[in-house]
């Protein structure tokens, strides 16, 4: 591997960490398709990704609005290698006129992408093994109540890979469990991207912003209300 500031010193933990979900990159569930889709529609972007950065390619497998063709990239050329690498939000709100450094620029050209904002999906044992990301082809700001909100996205969607691999660990596929599960996000996600269509509406009246607020509140409430079910599942 090129020695670069993308690696981080635990590497060979990491890659570790990473291998058992690894399975992850091909497998085709609604339930985690929902998940990226609900992504993009939160923060009004066109792309969702639930990326793994392994040893010298990152999968896009798990992903909403990318070219059906674009599963894998290197790398060295991803801001997901930059976000992984990081405890807090990645934010990129122009990257035409403020690239990133540390990548080759040219899937970002090539993508003709503005904005990315990423959050480091962590194991137990706090291993990063990939980022889910949101981006934009043109520039936007990217607030603190937005950056918690990908946080716990992020949480989320590690908490589903978790008990997922749990369950395949089992010596049974528990598939009634799984498909309680899967019913119990595709509701919570009907009622997230209805929410995500009201916080569209411009907040240029008092009343019009007490009710984002509301409407961020029951977000929040419904994906931490969701992480916990998930959680208490795996014991």
């Amino acid at each position: 591997m090129p020695l670069s500031p993308l690696t981080p010193s635990d590497e060979a933990l990491r890659l570790q960490a990473l291998r058992p979900y690894q399975l992850f990159n091909t497998m085709q569930d609604e339930t985690f398709t929902g998940l990226v889709r609900l992504a993009a529609r939160l923060f009004h972007v066109p792309i969702g990704i639930i990326a793994f950065v392994e040893e010298e390619e990152v999968r896009f497998g798990l992903n909403h609005g990318l070219p059906p063709d674009l599963d894998r990239v290197n790398r060295w050329e991803t801001l997901c290698s930059v976000a992984m690498l990081r405890e807090e939000i990645s934010v990129f709100e122009d990257l035409e006129a403020q690239p990133c450094d540390l990548i080759n620029p040219i899937l970002v050209q090539r993508l003709r992408l503005g904005f990315y904002a990423g959050s480091a999906l962590r194991t137990p044992e706090g291993h990063a093994i990939g980022v889910l990301c949101v981006i934009d082809h043109q520039p936007r700001t990217f607030s603190p109540a937005e950056a918690d909100l990908l946080q716990r996205l992020g949480t989320l969607v590690m908490d589903l890979l978790g008990l997922r691999l749990h369950l395949l660990r089992q010596s049974t596929w528990d598939q009634p469990l799984w498909a309680a599960i899967y019913t119990r996000l595709t509701d919570a996600i009907l009622h997230l991207e209805a929410l995500a269509g009201y916080s569209s509406v411009p907040a240029d009246k008092p009343a019009t912003l007490a009710h984002l607020a509301a409407t961020r509140a029951e977000t929040l409430r419904v994906i931490d209300v969701l992480s916990k079910d998930i959680q208490a599942l795996q014991g």
